[in-house]
């Protein structure tokens, strides 16, 4: 083997002078770039501050601009809101042509405004006393027909048209004619018992009936044959059914269901001043003396349509009432009337059983034109509290698609079906656009459902309604009818989009001030013949003072795309501005648009870069549209409820 080879030398090892200069190196490369950083840093600063400056500059720039044409601007808006108390004028013509026409008819109904009028209706049919009760239920349409008239006229009658004398008197009117009609419901039912045994069943022994119309269906029961067995009775040909205690089966009663289409138990609302009658009144005067209207409209956001939390949808109501067979009970109730059967009565010390008078099962069939988002409560009529309340009912049942509720009652009297009143509220979205001329589709989504509601001239209708994604068919469908005419049937059938001025303690809301909401909508209403506007997420960003809404220019109905362009408008009442975020943006911006400039109004705004197609369609726009969209978006709140 040859000879081992030498082991590899050891690394050199560095010396002190050699790692301080390293370390010299080092610090000085360590200054360089520090140095290099502060400068780049400096100049990053030195930059950002000059575009904040620039961008300060160009906002003054544009401030002062705005303000210089501030005042043509507003004066120009001041003439196109003029349509407003034009409206207003023809409402009012409309009224006076109403009644012109109600006397020229002839046809022998009352006029209900006029007080000798309706007073002598009202004596000469106090004075019929043999009346069925088919004749009751003819005469009702008339009857029904009139109050509806009256409460439209406190509803649409402006405040300063309408006097405290003609307000109580038309409520008198009112309940003096509900009154009245209940009234001859009863003398009709009593005069139908009289002639009980003649109307029996041959089946049975008992007597029933049935009267439907569209507004009222009657059924009537009577017990001629006492038998103990025999304690459910159902009407022919219907689902109503109800089950007796056997201390009801074997007495000498008749039991009456009287279904009503309408809800006379619960009193009448206080009128108080409504947004309607004085939408005319608030145009932006360039002088001081906007300051006055502000507080006016501020209060009447507040304090429009307050009514009751629980709506009543429908009214079902029952009453037990004596009848003996007989000669001699038969010249009883002649001599003293149609007594009330108390259930149970005030004292039970007479009756063996603890139980004997247990609660009464009833099953009603519910209406096909009232919608239930959840299933209904019922709840009873408290005639001493004067307010529908829940106890002294249990055991509900409600089979949603048979349209049938089954329940027990502790005591007879007036029942009904209720429903949250605030079930849609908040709204998940909304969306305004045009179809043709002077005519728009406001579509609302809420957690339930969607309604689309066309708007015409002085008109509105149902589009559609989808409850759970499903089309539902309803009755108000292709029904054109004033703005506050619709509102109320709506409601009525229980789609309810319309919040009051309570509505805010019961549903979490994106509150903005009262006069930027009413400004935005009344210039919103201005723009919507050319342009489509929507609901933005980012509106409940910018805080109480400002809305924010997107908008497209929509001159057709075929221009109904799946992802249409949207632009951002901010309005805060006195400015109006584009964004330079859109609605798929990660965080929230005030930032202005580029190559953009803030006006004072919405319609400045978008004149800016609207077609000149848009322009004209705008100023040709008809008052009674622009008015009834305003007052629809003034009801529905969607800038504050969405």
């Amino acid at each position: 083997m040859g000879p081992k080879a030498k082991k590899s030398a050891r690394k050199k090892k560095i010396t002190k002078a050699e790692r301080l200069k390293q370390l010299q190196e080092e610090e000085e490369r360590r200054q360089k770039e520090e140095e290099e950083t502060r400068v780049k840093h400096e100049k990053e600063e030195m930059e950002r501050l000059e575009r904040q400056r620039v961008e300060r500059e160009k906002w003054h720039q544009l401030e002062a601009k705005d303000l210089e044409r501030r005042n043509e601007e507003l004066e120009e808006l001041y003439l196109l809101e003029e349509c407003f108390p034009e409206a207003e004028k023809l409402k009012q013509d409309t009224r006076l042509l109403s009644q012109w026409n109600h006397y020229i008819q002839c046809d022998g109904s009352p006029d209900p405004s006029v007080s000798p009028e309706i007073n002598t209706f009202i004596s000469l049919w106090k004075e019929e006393t043999n009346e069925t009760l088919e004749e009751v239920i003819a005469k009702s349409k008339l009857v029904l027909n009139l109050i509806e008239k009256l409460r439209l006229l406190l509803l649409q009658t402006p405040s300063y048209d309408l006097e405290d004398k003609a307000i109580i008197q038309y409520q008198g009117s009112i309940l003096e004619l509900q009154e009245l009609l209940h009234l001859k419901f009863n003398v009709a039912t009593e005069r139908l018992l009289r002639q009980a045994s003649t109307l029996a069943d041959l089946d049975s022994g008992n007597m029933e009936k049935v009267i439907q119309d569209e507004n009222v269906t009657v059924y009537v029961w009577a017990n001629l044959k006492k038998n103990p067995r025999y304690r459910s009775v159902r009407f022919s040909e219907t689902q109503i059914r109800f089950e007796i205690p056997r201390i009801l089966a074997t007495s000498g009663i008749a039991i009456r269901l009287l279904h009503t289409h309408y809800d006379h138990a619960t009193p009448l609302r206080p009128v108080s001043a409504s947004l309607q009658g004085h939408t005319a009144t608030v145009t932006h005067f360039v002088k001081d003396e906007v300051q006055k209207g502000e507080a006016e409209i501020s209060k009447e956001l507040q304090e429009e349509y307050k009514q009751q939390e629980c709506e009543s949808v429908s009214v079902y109501e029952e009453e037990t009432k004596v009848e003996e067979q007989g000669d001699t009970e038969v010249q009883m109730i002649l001599k003293e009337g149609l007594q009330k059967y108390i259930y149970p009565p005030e004292s039970t010390e007479d009756f063996e059983t603890e139980n004997a008078f247990p609660p009464i099962e009833v099953t009603l069939e519910v209406q096909e034109n009232v919608i239930f988002f959840e299933d209904p409560m019922v709840a009873r009529w408290d005639a001493e509290g004067k307010h529908w309340q829940t106890d002294g009912i249990s055991n509900v049942l409600y089979q949603s698609e048979e349209r049938l509720i089954t329940f027990s009652l502790e005591t007879f009297g007036p029942v009904t079906l209720i429903q949250d009143t605030h079930i849609n509220m908040p709204f998940q979205s909304w969306e305004l656009r045009p179809l043709d001329v002077n005519k728009v589709l406001l579509t609302v989504t809420t957690v339930f459902t969607e309604i689309q509601i066309q708007i015409k001239e002085n008109l509105c209708m149902l589009a559609s309604v989808k409850v759970d994604n499903k089309k539902h068919s309803s009755t108000l469908e292709g029904r054109w009818m004033t703005p506050i005419s619709f509102i109320l049937a709506l409601k009525e059938t229980g789609l309810n989009i319309f919040p009051t001025g309570h509505s805010h303690f019961y549903v979490v809301i994106n509150r903005k001030e009262p006069l930027v909401e009413i400004k935005a909508y009344r210039q919103l209403a201005l723009l919507t013949s050319a342009f489509a506007f929507g609901w933005s997420k980012w509106n409940v960003e910018c805080g109480s003072k400002k809305v924010i809404v997107k908008l497209r220019e929509h001159l057709t109905e075929e221009e109904l795309v799946q992802d249409p362009n949207w632009t951002l408008l901010m309005f805060s009442g006195d400015r109006a501005q584009r964004l330079k975020i859109n609605e798929n943006s990660e965080t929230f911006s005030e930032a202005l648009k580029e190559e953009t400039e803030f006006h004072s109004t919405l319609y400045h705004l978008v004149k800016d870069f609207a077609s000149k197609e848009a322009m004209e369609k705008i100023r040709s726009s008809k008052c009674q549209f622009i008015d009834s969209v305003c007052y629809m978006l003034l009801s529905t709140r969607l800038l504050s409820y969405s």
